[in-house]
């Protein structure tokens, strides 16, 4: 089964990366493409049984499933530039440009109505730990749907959700990864204005979030059960969480995230 990746970005090269070393496809029929051969041989570099070419259309030649990993406004440009190519072999499209619904994928592809997965990683996709938000179009038949969750899982855990709710799941996952570790370096200020080497609070903030997440995996449980557990009454804990709340820590980051799912 050839797939071909199309684009060979940061989110393009990790998926192509990620595949390539799970067990659902041969590294051999992966076909990337790239602007440039420069990009390109950086990643033959890592996986050498990667076909790699500068030309889309051929990338697309005899494909199973064509992955858009193009930024959105080229989204148009390359559908418009393959699309006898893929009419020809009738791939599943699976677009990783966000933002690009599915009905802008028909339209610029003479409305075909083809079976269509959006999917929105995040970076964390390039060490297999991405939650990857996937959708599906109407044409999409269960085995087809399963296959491509399959896909994604390997690369960390696929969540299902609809179109409708793209937009906000991109800013809790995609765009959330960066909030994260907006936390994390806030944490580490604060424990080098504590009296600690940067070195040292990383490793303490890193290893906390870490078990933090853990934990809440391991127990099946939600954040407030396991915050109440750590605070003892009149105790350091309620009183700093007392005290980020007031300074708007909560709001922040909720409204923050409204902003980012545009509300």
């Amino acid at each position: 089964m050839k797939i071909a990746i199309l684009g060979a970005g940061n989110m393009g090269g990790a998926i192509a990366r990620g595949l390539a070393s799970g067990s659902m496809v041969n590294a051999e029929d992966i076909s990337l493409t790239a602007r440039t051969q420069a990009t390109l041989n950086r990643l033959s570099a890592d996986v050498p049984d990667i076909h790699t070419t500068l030309s889309n259309r051929e990338a697309c030649e005899g494909a199973a499933i064509v992955m858009l990993c193009v930024k959105p406004w080229l989204v148009q440009q390359v559908l418009e530039e393959i699309y006898p190519a893929i009419n020809a072999c009738n791939p599943l499209i699976i677009s990783v440009a966000a933002g690009v619904t599915f009905n802008q994928l028909s339209e610029y592809m003479a409305g075909d109505q083809r079976p269509m997965a959006r999917v929105i990683p995040n970076t964390a996709i390039s060490i297999k730990q991405s939650p990857t938000l996937v959708c599906f179009n109407d044409q999409m038949e269960e085995a087809q749907k399963a296959f491509v969750k399959a896909i994604f899982d390997e690369l960390g855990t696929a969540i299902v959700i609809d179109e409708a709710h793209m937009a906000a799941g991109t800013a809790i996952t995609s765009c959330g990864i960066a909030y994260a570790f907006q936390y994390i370096k806030a944490a580490i200020q604060g424990a080098i204005e504590l009296g600690f080497y940067p070195d040292v609070a990383k490793q303490m903030v890193d290893q906390t979030v870490i078990g933090a997440i853990n934990l809440l995996e391991h127990n099946n449980s939600m954040p407030d059960a396991e915050i109440y557990k750590v605070c003892t009454p009149g105790g350091i804990t309620i009183k700093g969480l007392n005290e980020m709340t007031k300074q708007g820590f909560d709001n922040a980051v909720i409204q923050g995230l409204k902003k980012a799912a545009g509300i």
